[in-house]
C-alpha cells in the first residue's frame, strides 16, 4: 500500500515520499544530511535544536535523525519527551561521543539506529530506508 502523501517517480517504479525530520545543532550536517535525504526523494525538515522540533506543530516525521550532543535538550531527552507524547515514529541518533550506557538507553527505548559521527553516508541510507519501510 502506497502511503496517502504523495509519490516521487523519475523513471520506472513509483517510490512512496516520506518526511525525514533532522535535528541537530551543527548546520553543515544539518545540510549534508538534509541532501542525502532528498537524494532519496524524501522530503528533509531541518531543525537547529530539539526545541525547535518540538515546537513544530506540522505533521509528525515518518523518522527522526538526531544528534545526541546539544545545548538545553539532548538527542535521549528528547526521545523521552517524544515518548511521553505517545510519538511511535523511528528515530535514528548520531554522536560523536558514543557511550555504551548512552547506547543502551536510547536503543531499549526503541531507538532504530545508534551512530558514531563522522557517520558514513551509506550506513545513513540504509537505516534510513529500514526505519521507513520496516
Amino acid at each position: 500500500m502506497v502511503p496517502a502523501r504523495g509519490l516521487i517517480g523519475h523513471k520506472g517504479p513509483m517510490k512512496p515520499s516520506y518526511r525525514i525530520a533532522i535535528v541537530d545543532d551543527d548546520d553543515g550536517v544539518r545540510q549534508s544530511l538534509s541532501s542525502l535525504v532528498r537524494s532519496l526523494g524524501h522530503e528533509a525538515r531541518t531543525y537547529a535544536s530539539a526545541a525547535a522540533f518540538l515546537a513544530d506543530e506540522g505533521d509528525a516525521p515518518d523518522c527522526l535523525l538526531t544528534d545526541m550532543q546539544m545545548p538545553q535538550v539532548s538527542g535521549d531527552q528528547l526521545q523521552a519527551e517524544l515518548l511521553a507524547r505517545g510519538c511511535a515514529f523511528p528515530m535514528i541518533f548520531m554522536t560523536a561521543f558514543p557511550t555504551d550506557a548512552l547506547r543502551a538507553r536510547v536503543m531499549e527505548r526503541g531507538g532504530r539506529a545508534f551512530l558514531v559521527k563522522p557517520v558514513d553516508g551509506e550506513a545513513m541510507l540504509r537505516c534510513i530506508e529500514e526505519a521507513i519501510t520496516s
